[in-house]
């Protein structure tokens, strides 16, 4: 009996041993992951495709690197303008093991280490880049023109880490908190005086702009004035003429007298119970004698 339970007990260790060792044959990568595969310390496989390998037990060991987008945060730092003006960066990166291979012989897989040359290199590409731009440049390059020129700057100087640098994005450009007071009050002041410019030039082309104005005016009163009195007198001219031409014809002036005489009268005879006392030798009176004969 002794011997048969010490025979169980071999089996189920031989059994468990077994399936250990099956167990450290597979070798399971993700989607997002590089798999190293190791014999005696030396890389003698990577893996990049999703699924399940083997290795040879015991003698070979693996290890991961990601094989996805990772984002760096680099320290906020100081940075000098071309016209001298100090601003603070605070910027961050976006990189991918490109070449698990040269990065595993040049970082050692490190992805420390990896970070460390990405913040040395970005930073001098960046500093390099804002010292040769104004500060009014810089601000309006925000739109992608400055984080272009930093990845540039870069170049291809990361192919030999096996690293691909992807973005290189600002998230805050600012100037030191003891000069923004100081450079928002020369903005306001600046502002100001253009304003206060602004408002001359204005004031300037309105004064034009009335002067120019009473003078058409004036010139336009003064022709009106020209015309109406011209008319006028063309009027005063063919009344005269009218008239003398009445008075030329004595049928039309014994009519004219007549006609002039009524338009007296009735002026003379406005309102109510008016009575009209006339002389013997008043042209109105002439009137009424010369019918009554």
């Amino acid at each position: 009996m002794k011997k048969l339970h010490i025979g169980k007990t071999a089996a189920v260790v031989l059994v468990l041993a077994l399936l250990l060792l099956l167990d450290s044959c597979f070798v399971i990568t993700q989607q997002n992951q590089y798999t190293v595969v190791r014999q005696f310390g030396k890389v003698v496989d990577i893996r990049d495709t999703a699924g399940i390998s083997f290795k040879l037990p015991v003698i070979q060991t693996v290890d991961t690197m990601p094989n996805t987008v990772l984002l760096y945060d680099l320290p906020v730092s100081d940075v000098i303008t071309q016209d001298k003006k100090t601003m603070v960066a605070d910027s961050f990166i976006l990189w991918k093991i490109d070449d698990p291979q040269k990065f595993i012989q040049t970082l050692n897989g490190s992805i420390g280490s990896a970070e460390s040359r990405l913040s040395s290199l970005v930073y001098n590409s960046m500093k390099n880049t804002i010292s040769g731009m104004s500060q009014s440049e810089v601000i309006s390059g925000r739109d992608g023109e400055l984080a272009g020129a930093i990845r540039d700057g870069v170049g291809n100087s990361l192919d030999q880490y096996g690293i691909e640098l992807i973005a290189v994005e600002t998230k805050h450009l600012d100037l030191p908190d003891d000069n923004k007071a100081a450079v928002y009050q020369r903005m306001i002041s600046e502002r100001n005086n253009i304003a206060a410019s602004y408002t001359a030039q204005g004031e300037s082309e309105a004064q034009k702009i009335r002067s120019q104005t009473d003078k058409e005016v004036q010139i336009m009163l003064s022709e009106a004035q020209a015309t109406a009195e011209k008319l006028e007198a063309e009027g005063e001219a063919e009344y005269m003429r009218i008239l003398s031409d009445a008075y030329a014809d004595p049928a039309k002036a014994d009519f004219y007298s007549f006609v002039r005489s009524l338009d007296a009268a009735k002026a003379s005879l406005t309102g109510e119970d008016n009575v009209l006392f006339l002389d013997s030798s008043s042209p109105l009176a002439s009137i009424f004698y010369e019918n009554a004969e």
